[in-house]
């Protein structure tokens, strides 16, 4: 009975796999077939030559690897200030007694719940009138002021950390500041893996504010991959735009395999108390 059980929550967890995976396997088949098969009726599910030309098309038809440099440099950036901001902020929240303390969190929480539709004209007349705009210097600011989500994270996290550590800390002559450096960010590893995926998938996948702040030249990989595959006469080169995605989702996935544990980990320990 219990085998049985089991084979079927296997069965299951493979259905729910495919169902995920089958967006990004047609698209992986795609990228391995000719014009000719895309456009073919009835459709090919395989393709009947496959060729490793699109991705080597793809790469060459515009600077790909320039873009891809350019969504780089924004999102690793935006990821790794991100994540200090986050985390001070959220030591001070945890840890830290200060008058009105409860509804800062509060009111940084709410905002969750804005739409960011709400706020794209008034940060592009922000980022205009302050000269910001073609630069990448708007990343820097999102990334110094945090996120309230990843904040939320590092607040519960340092929220459940033993208080004797923090008291052993002071004994020895330590301040605010070496406590949060030596002691609590070493310990906060799962969440600060968990910190830089969310957060780097977020800027690396971003294509409105890019197309929003950034000109054809300095723009992002997201934005290039969706406007940049079209032949002479304006139509879409769909095989050149699914080795683009390909390669595309290459670097997310990296960043996922090398601090999966710790992604799992942070989210499984940042949990309400």
């Amino acid at each position: 009975m219990v085998f049985a059980r089991r084979h079927v929550v296997y069965m299951l967890l493979v259905g729910v796999l495919v169902l995920f995976l089958g967006p990004f396997g047609w698209l992986a088949i795609t990228a391995l077939k000719a014009p000719s098969e895309i456009r073919a009726l009835p459709v090919h599910w395989w393709p009947h030559h496959p060729t490793l030309d699109n991705f080597q098309h793809a790469l060459t038809f515009f600077d790909y690897l320039g873009f891809a440099r350019n969504s780089l440099m924004v999102a690793g950036t935006y990821a790794i200030l991100v994540t200090l901001a986050s985390a001070w902020a959220g030591y001070g929240l945890a840890r830290l007694d200060a008058p009105g303390k409860r509804v800062v969190f509060g009111v940084m929480m709410s905002t969750m719940m804005l739409p960011q539709i709400i706020t794209l004209i008034p940060t592009y007349l922000l980022f205009a009138r302050a000269g910001l705009v073609n630069t990448y210097v708007p990343w820097v600011l999102w990334g110094l002021c945090g996120a309230p989500y990843l904040i939320f994270l590092f607040r519960q996290f340092f929220t459940n950390m033993p208080k004797e550590l923090e008291e052993a800390a002071i004994v020895d002559g330590c301040g605010q500041i070496r406590i949060f450096w030596r002691i609590f960010l070493p310990q906060s590893w799962p969440v600060i893996a968990t910190s830089l995926i969310l957060s780097f998938s977020w800027t690396w996948g971003d294509w409105v504010a890019p197309a929003l702040l950034l000109d054809d030249d300095h723009t992002t990989l997201a934005v290039k991959l969706a406007t940049g595959y079209v032949n002479q006469h304006g139509g879409m080169l769909f095989n050149l735009v699914a080795a683009g995605t390909v390669m595309y989702v290459v670097p997310v996935l990296a960043l996922f395999l090398i601090m999966q544990r710790g992604f799992i980990s942070g989210i499984a320990t940042s949990g309400l108390k």
